[in-house]
């Protein structure tokens, strides 16, 4: 077995040397628990200690659940990768661009589902662009509603030119519901969470579900100083809208299994496929031209040695830290951190409850990519 003495160690030290102050990690090999550590507060304030069952808004860690949604209903042949938007979406069929002179011109290239999923759609993360608030001040509630809103703003670039993270998959969300004729949070739970036996991954959490949170806070400077910010996910708009960006509540109990499925070729350890091993591969393809990758390298020195897939990173390059090629995942605006590993039959997911934490993206996640792998090789 792998001596994970070093993982604990550092996961003991994440709050006095980063101002987290609480965290909770599982790695799993070959579809069993190989290691569970979680360390410091839940609410430090009070001195709850972290526990198995806090939930935590996940955020964009949701992003791995709408494009597993998406890659099943191409399976199911009802969704095209390469389709137009506005052939599920009419709204998006006549969109605008605003160029690099200040003027605005009708968009030149036709926005597909590849567009959203790879996040070169040309949207971005504004949350006070001008449709976007008009219709939510007009008292619009539902996913399909408001994500109508984003093809009314132009859009930063024509569709394919560049790589932005962005609402892209707010709009797949819709695509989805669209597709399948339910809500988002409906598939997702009939197709996903359920069949994989979660019980606290959710759109609508429950008021017990809050009650168990983690308390959320925010980072004030780079030396790790934070506030409790209190408990509202800004990304889900209203009650009724399904964020298929960064939606979901859940737990470390809860999302490990979806990464662990992904890690066994897209089944459950007992037996339940959510995904061809096809479409698990398919997610973790180089999916970037040299002009988008440039694009997705420059938000962060820590993506150093990737690229972007269907809603995840994937490790493109040897970085020499024993991170294999193919290594993929993803994180959230809280700290979550994702990761898989199908060659290896790997997965770890690591959760926090800190917001607007730099050292988390640029020190925390690497640190414990790289040291899982060091402790992985300590057998």
């Amino acid at each position: 077995m792998a001596n994970f003495s070093e993982l604990t160690t550092y996961l003991d030290n994440v709050s006095s040397r980063f101002g987290i102050p609480g965290c909770d990690c599982i790695v799993t090999i070959n579809g069993k628990i190989a290691y569970r550590h979680s360390a410091g507060y839940k609410d430090e304030e009070n001195k709850v200690p972290v526990s198995s069952s806090d939930t935590y808004w996940i955020y964009s860690c949701t992003k791995l659940f709408s494009c597993t949604a998406a890659l099943q209903l191409m399976e199911q042949g009802k969704l095209a990768l390469d389709a137009p938007v506005s052939r599920y979406l009419p709204e998006f069929g006549a969109l605008t661009v605003l160029q690099t002179d200040g003027t605005i011109h009708p968009s030149k290239e036709i926005l597909t589902i590849r567009h959203l999923m790879t996040m070169t759609g040309g949207l971005d993360y504004d949350l006070n662009r001008p449709a976007l608030r008009q219709v939510l001040n007009s008292g619009a509630m539902s996913t399909r509603d408001i994500v109508a809103s984003l093809a009314e703003d132009p859009l930063q670039f024509e569709p394919g030119s560049h790589f932005l993270y962005s609402l892209c998959h707010d709009v797949l969300g819709a695509v989805i519901e669209q597709v399948s004729g339910i809500s988002l949070a409906d598939y997702i739970k009939r197709n996903i969470i359920e069949p994989l036996g979660m019980v606290d991954t959710t759109f609508h959490p429950t008021a017990a579900q809050l009650g168990r949170m983690a308390t959320q806070y925010a980072h004030l400077d780079e030396k790790g100083t934070h506030r409790p910010i209190g408990q509202v996910n800004q990304f889900r708009f209203t009650e009724e809208y399904d964020s298929g960006g960064a939606g979901l509540l859940s737990t470390v109990n809860d999302y490990i299994h979806l990464i662990t499925a992904f890690a066994l070729g897209g089944t459950s350890p007992d037996g339940v496929r959510i995904l061809s091993e096809e479409s698990v591969n398919l997610m973790k393809t180089d999916a970037l031209n040299p002009v988008q990758r440039h694009d997705f390298l420059i938000r962060s020195p820590a993506a150093r040695g990737y690229s972007y897939g269907l809603g995840v990173r994937v490790m493109v390059e040897d970085i020499g830290t024993g991170v294999p090629v193919g290594e993929f995942g993803w994180d959230g605006a809280a700290g979550a951190y994702a990761l898989v590993d199908n060659t290896n039959r790997l997965a770890m997911f690591y959760a926090q409850q800190v917001c607007n934490s730099r050292v988390t993206y640029q020190e925390v996640h690497p640190a414990l990519r790289d040291t899982l792998y060091r402790c992985l090789r300590r057998e």
